[in-house]
């Protein structure tokens, strides 16, 4: 398996992390390798040569076989990994890796968009280098942007977007109200509602101001709080719809794993309301529109 390939290799951000921690004290040939992750001497391979290529991992040979230790950037990686920094993990890697760069730096001019206008402006963005994207290398740079917090996915309609852990913006009441009119409008006009979905109308106002999913809620809480009367959160039954997904929010930390520093991800399909006092609203209501919001309530 040659070195050079067009295309991102399917590696998971958690494989780059211990692979990257298992080479850190000591270099390691691949078999060595294949020991540490439990893993195939092809995926042990295709996983080093992805390294590789970011500058996590050089490489030295001796006495006809190669061994791997972990780069100076490879330190900084692990190093905010094992900080949870995951906006520093998410920087060196849009600076080393190529393909991950490219993804963050197109999105950016699109955004938000769905997979295929995203894989077929990166295709004409890489006409002329020595990379190319398939539907597959989107999925592999896509799913460590979200898992970083770097992007998100709606969760009901697929379209990418970059995310800022910048303050809410002045205006959330009126883009919270516009969405909310506008997921109302698409039930039909008979099936006009006053409660609304909180996850359906989370990931509608994510989209349009780039906020995290946290921001959102804390956001949203704040709102309902400084207008009681007029805005009203309701919880709902166990089996309500307002709980389903199309697409799961993807979510990582750190975990203990024996000898090596990994990362636990999760994909969950499972929709979350808002918490309030230890109980969750997955409904908004809409009483009245003249409504007030400070952030420094939030």
């Amino acid at each position: 398996m040659s070195d050079e390939r067009a295309t991102i290799r399917p590696v998971t951000l958690s494989r780059l992390v211990e692979l990257t921690h298992a080479c850190e004290d000591d270099e390691k040939t691949t078999e060595d390798l294949e020991t540490a992750l439990d893993v195939s001497h092809r995926r042990a391979r295709e996983t080093v040569l992805e390294a590789k290529r970011i500058d996590l991992l050089d490489e030295r040979e001796s006495d006809d076989d190669s061994y791997y230790g972990t780069t100076a950037i490879g330190e900084a990686f692990l190093e905010a990994i094992r900080d949870e920094s995951w906006q520093q993990v998410s920087s060196i890697l849009a600076t080393r890796s190529p393909h991950y760069g490219t993804f963050l730096e197109v999105l950016e001019r699109l955004e938000p968009t769905d997979l295929d206008t995203l894989l077929e402006s990166l295709e004409e963005d890489q006409k002329y280098t020595p990379y190319s994207f398939n539907q597959t290398g989107i999925e592999v740079v896509g799913d460590w942007a979200e898992r970083l917090g770097r992007v998100q996915r709606n969760a009901f309609t697929g379209s990418y977007y970059l995310t800022s852990q910048s303050s809410i913006p002045d205006n959330f009441p009126f883009v919270v109200l516009d969405a909310y009119d506008h997921l109302e409008q698409t039930a039909g006009v008979d099936l006009r509602q006053r409660y609304l979905s909180i996850p359906q109308l989370r990931e509608e106002v994510c989209e349009r101001i780039g906020c995290s999913r946290a921001g959102f809620d804390e956001a949203l809480v704040a709102l309902c709080q400084q207008n009681v009367g007029k805005l009203e959160l309701s919880g709902a039954p166990m089996d309500t719809e307002a709980k389903d997904s199309a697409l799961g929010i993807k979510r990582i930390s750190v975990a203990d794993e024996g000898t090596l520093v990994s990362t636990s991800q999760s994909t969950q399909q499972v929709m979350s309301g808002v918490e309030l006092y230890d109980k969750q609203y997955y409904y908004l209501a809409v009483h009245d529109r003249d409504v007030t919001f400070h952030q420094e309530d939030t």
